[in-house]
C-alpha cells in the first residue's frame, strides 16, 4: 500500500469537479497537495498556482514553483484537468480542435515529462511515487458527437499505457482512470457545441474516492468497469 502521509502531490485541475474532491481526499490522508488550475476565481489559498499548461513553458514553470515550495521531494502527480466539446465533425473548428488536444493530451504529457526526474528521486529515496490521469470512458469507447474529445482522451490513455512500461523501471507507478459520465460541471462548459441529454452520471464523490483508493492500494489501471457506483438520488 502507498502511505500518503507526508507525501507531496501536485494536482492539475485542482478546482474542478473531480480535482477539488481528490485534493481534499489526499489531504485527509496526510498528503501535502500542490494545487494548480487555470481559473483564478476558483483557486486560492496556500500551495495554489494559476497555470494554463496549454501554453508552452507553463508546465516547467509550474514544476519549478512546486520544487521551490517543496524542495525535499515530489511524490505524486494527478492530472484532473480537461476540456470537452460537442457536435459533428464537419462543424469542428480548428481552434476547438487545437484546444482539446492542448488541454487533454499535450499539457498532461508535458507535465508528466517534466515531473519524471523528481518522481525518480522519490522512488530512489524509498517512497512510492505515482502518476494518475483521468482519460474517461471515451478512451475505451469513442463517442459520436464527441469524436475529437474522444481522440484527445484516447491519446492520453495510449501515452499512459506506454509510459507505464518505461517508468516502472524507475519505480514510478502509472494509473489511468476511465470513469463513465460523471455529474460534474464539465459538460456544462464545453469549448463548443451543446451537451446531449446524458443519462444520470456517476456520483463525483464516489469517483474521487475510488481514484484515491486506487492510489493507496497500488492499483495500476482503472477501467470504466471499476466505476459501478450509482449516482446520488
Amino acid at each position: 500500500m502507498t502511505n500518503l502521509n507526508g507525501a507531496v502531490v501536485l494536482v492539475l485541475g485542482a478546482s474542478g469537479g473531480l480535482g477539488e474532491r481528490i485534493c481534499r481526499l489526499l489531504q485527509n490522508r496526510g498528503a501535502t497537495v500542490v494545487r494548480a488550475a487555470r481559473n483564478p476565481e476558483t483557486l486560492s489559498g496556500p500551495d495554489a498556482y494559476l497555470a494554463d499548461l496549454a501554453a508552452p513553458g507553463a508546465a516547467d514553470a509550474l514544476l519549478a514553483a512546486a520544487a521551490q515550495a517543496h524542495p525535499a521531494h515530489l511524490d505524486g502527480v494527478v492530472v484532473a484537468a480537461g476540456a470537452v466539446a460537442f457536435g459533428p465533425i464537419d462543424g469542428l473548428g480548428d481552434d476547438t480542435l487545437d484546444a482539446l488536444f492542448a488541454v487533454n493530451t499535450t499539457a498532461p504529457i508535458r507535465l508528466i515529462r517534466g515531473a519524471v526526474p523528481r518522481l525518480t528521486d522519490s522512488a530512489a529515496a524509498g517512497r512510492a511515487p505515482f502518476i494518475v490521469t483521468i482519460s474517461g470512458i471515451v478512451a475505451e469507447s469513442p463517442t459520436a458527437g464527441m469524436a475529437a474529445y474522444s481522440a484527445s482522451k484516447a491519446g492520453l490513455a495510449a501515452f499512459m499505457r506506454a509510459a507505464s512500461r518505461e517508468l516502472r523501471r524507475s519505480g514510478i507507478r502509472v494509473l489511468d482512470a476511465r470513469p463513465g459520465h460523471t455529474e460534474t460541471a464539465l459538460s456544462q462548459h464545453p469549448l463548443a457545441g451543446v451537451a446531449p441529454a446524458f443519462p444520470a452520471g456517476l456520483d463525483p464523490d464516489a469517483v474521487a474516492e475510488r481514484i484515491v483508493a486506487a492510489i493507496v492500494d497500488d492499483e495500476k489501471d482503472l477501467p470504466s468497469s471499476a466505476f459501478t457506483v450509482a449516482p446520488k438520488p
